[in-house]
């Protein structure tokens, strides 16, 4: 092929490549309405109910959501009983374990402060099967977490996962020494501020089924990832894994969520749904609600994993760039302050070691409180939970 011809032939392909691209102009839609989100399982066990209530915001607001309070929030059984939840403040309501009769339906009744009403669906109960265990695989630069459950019965078929995690860690450097009073002094042990615990709760949603399968087995499905170098991994790692039973509705109400909000950006990814949840204001079927109730007695377990079981090569890279510097007690000849006082006691440095002289103390090493200080971060008192190794 010739230049001229090879040319022409490029300029035809590039054609046809933009030629299959339209435009795509979504109608923006401008509304004042701040509509209701619904979060929460209805928990038919031995453990407690927690429904979380909130309203949407405008993207230009400057609150990122508004939680309700004051609201009235009852469990209700088709033809039985009826639980009221108790309001614990920001927008959070719960009751102890009610050991709901799974032969019944039951639905969320809400009642605002101005009366409007909301109810979700009847939904039947959903027996959710013991986690049978939880592993992890160390892959080339992340650490893969996992979760194996079944049904013998066949019955659940639709899972859903959620999670907490809480991990041990320490700071760059370990402070020795402690401002107090306008002075320096030795940090006692119950003063440490080195070693720290941290939290954090899942935001991705974790969904599996076994629709497809002959067997309802979960084999190796994938509940979070860790990067090799993250702080997590540094000394001790705790994650408490829940699992929820689901209905085929309730399963493709989370899907079409997880789709929403976690696999859009690409041509390839799926392409934004409305959202269809249980729940509906009594008085307007039109309004949109956010949210899906479901009903089901919710499984957890909880493993630890330790830095050895993980590669000898995977190092952490802490969050920031650490250095030490010296103050000593001379005075800086312009200021008339000396380092001391000027860097520690009211620059709030945090003081490390001490530096001594042939003739006695001569001042501390310092460093940044995010370099120090943990609490910034996290918190010294162990969790209740927690089993040292």
């Amino acid at each position: 092929m010739n230049k001229s011809k090879y040319i022409w032939y490029l300029f035809v392909v590039i054609g046809v490549v933009i030629s299959c691209k339209k435009p795509y102009n979504p109608a923006i839609v401008s509304s004042d309405n701040h509509y209701l989100v619904v979060e929460g399982v209805i928990n038919s066990g031995n453990d407690s109910t927690i429904i979380n209530l909130s309203r949407t915001v405008k993207l230009s607001e400057s609150v990122s959501t508004q939680l309700m309070t004051n609201y009235t929030v009852v469990v209700e059984a088709e033809q039985g009983n009826s639980y009221t939840l108790q309001s614990e403040g920001n927008g959070t309501y719960d009751i102890g374990p009610m050991h709901l009769d799974a032969s019944k339906k039951y639905r969320l009744h809400i009642t605002t402060p101005e009366g409007k009403q909301y109810v979700s669906d009847y939904v039947e109960v959903k027996q959710t099967p013991s986690i049978d265990s939880i592993g992890f695989i160390p892959k080339s630069n992340y650490l893969q977490i996992y979760a194996n459950t079944h049904d013998a019965t066949n019955n659940t078929r639709y899972y859903r996962w959620d999670y907490s995690e809480t991990w041990r860690f320490h700071t760059k450097f370990q402070s020795s020494f402690i401002v107090d009073g306008g002075a320096v002094r030795i940090r006692r042990a119950d003063e440490s501020i080195y070693y720290c615990y941290a939290s954090d709760k899942s935001s991705n949603i974790v969904l599996g089924s076994s629709e497809k399968l002959t067997q309802d087995v979960i084999f190796q499905t994938p509940i979070n990832t860790i990067a090799s170098n993250s702080e997590k991994m540094e000394l001790r790692y705790s994650i408490l894994l829940k699992q929820y039973a689901l209905t085929k509705d309730g399963y493709q109400f989370w899907e079409n969520m997880k789709k929403n909000t976690e696999q859009l950006g690409s041509i390839f990814d799926a392409q934004p749904t409305q959202l269809q949840g249980n729940i509906h204001n009594v008085s307007d079927l039109t309004e949109p609600v956010i949210g899906y109730v479901s009903v089901t007695n919710v499984q957890s377990k909880r493993i630890y994993i330790n830095k050895g079981q993980l590669p000898n090569d995977w190092i952490e890279k802490y969050p920031y760039d650490c250095g030490m510097a010296d103050s000593a007690f001379f005075s800086h000849p312009k200021t008339g302050y000396n380092d001391v006082l000027y860097y520690i006691i009211q620059g709030g440095g945090i003081p490390i070691d001490a530096i001594y002289g042939p003739f006695g103390l001569l001042g501390y090493t310092y460093s940044s409180q995010g370099c120090a200080d943990c609490t910034i971060r996290g918190k010294v008192k162990k969790p209740a939970f927690w089993i040292d190794n």
